[in-house]
């Protein structure tokens, strides 16, 4: 039985990444940091599906924690065949701008952001490589490392996605030669709990700004990772970054309504 591992994967994006592998098949782990009820309720919702889950307790931004809950994994699974780098999030911006942030709520954005993905991917890399599997390494970057969230002032946040975006091309680059497909999802507007933070004002503002006619769900995204994660359907896709957004990066000042939503 092929094994994947998903980080953040208590809620969102991250569980419905979880049941959609576990749907196809596979042993899942589920990560979280400090989500253990949601996790193990994903988890058992997987083995409801017929297949082994697990739930790994780790901080991803942390360079030991991550590996050791890779090292963890292999060690219950036996293997890792697909890692989904889904673990992020935009944290609520301090008052004022670039000017005023402190560098320790940029240091907490890159990390949680981009080096928890690197982290990841370089244990996963690694086992993969020793036993000689043919894996799946895709990460959950967003929109807006393309387009801006100045309005928003979560400038690290857009600048840690957009390095995700290029760690996914020197990756896919270096890894294809091991048979291991690096790839990247960008979403844009998900229904998950995250968006309990907006108001109903801002929701149908930003709606209306989404050609499809409203955000996504967390299967938009979770089928897109089990399509990439099948090298039979998508072998000779390397490196790249895929939108997910139902048209809204390609209309223009798309947070417009939204300046006081964080």
């Amino acid at each position: 039985m092929k094994a994947a591992l998903i980080t953040g994967a208590s809620r969102g994006i991250g569980a419905g990444c979880a049941l959609t592998f576990a749907r196809e098949g596979y042993a899942v782990g589920i990560n979280h940091r400090s989500s253990g009820q949601d996790a193990e309720r994903v988890a058992e919702q997987c083995r409801e599906l017929g297949v082994e889950a697990e739930v790994f307790a780790a901080d991803v931004a942390d360079v030991g924690e991550s590996q050791a809950m890779v090292e963890q994994f292999v060690e219950r699974f036996g293997r890792i065949d697909v890692l989904v780098n889904n673990a992020g999030g935009a944290l609520r911006m301090p008052p004022g701008g670039f000017i005023d942030m402190p560098t320790a709520y940029w240091d907490s954005q890159i990390a949680l952001n981009l080096n928890a993905a690197a982290y990841c991917a370089q244990a996963a890399a690694r086992a993969m490589v020793a036993q000689e599997i043919a894996g799946a390494i895709i990460s959950i970057s967003s929109i807006h490392g393309d387009v801006t969230w100045v309005r928003r002032k979560a400038l690290p946040y857009s600048a840690a996605k957009a390095g995700l975006t290029m760690m996914t091309k020197s990756l896919g680059v270096e890894l294809i030669q091991h048979g291991i497909n690096v790839n990247c999802i960008a979403p844009g507007l998900i229904h998950t709990k995250a968006l309990d933070r907006y108001s109903e004002r801002d929701l149908t503002a930003f709606n209306r700004k989404i050609p499809f006619g409203g955000g996504g769900e967390p299967a938009d995204i979770a089928e897109l990772a089990v399509f990439l994660a099948d090298k039979a359907k998508s072998r000779f896709i390397v490196g790249q970054t895929i939108t997910v957004d139902g048209g809204q990066s390609i209309d223009g000042a798309i947070d417009a309504m939204l300046d006081d939503a964080f």
